[in-house]
């Protein structure tokens, strides 16, 4: 499986402090061996989000993608208030 990183998702990431970012891609590896992992509480969304799923990086911080068959795309990573508030 292929991970692609959105220019949005990529701006947001910029953003974030140290420990954010070396947490992402820890849950990221974590993802590539076992997607739903307990950990990282991978579900569904709705509404603007409709077709996508979001894992949890953080105790706030959420990273949204959308699977196609060869590829991951994360979106937009955020906390929970800001990417559906």
């Amino acid at each position: 499986m292929r991970i692609k990183l959105h220019k949005d998702f990529l701006k947001q990431y910029q953003k974030l402090r140290a420990n954010e970012k070396k947490k992402f891609k820890e849950r990221r590896n974590l993802f590539l061996q076992d997607e739903f992992n307990p950990v990282l509480n991978n579900h569904l969304l709705k509404g603007k989000y409709l077709g996508y799923r979001s894992i949890n990086i953080t105790g706030d911080l959420r990273a949204i993608y959308r699977k196609k068959t060869t590829e991951i795309m994360f979106v937009a990573i955020d906390s929970h208030s800001n990417l559906y508030g």
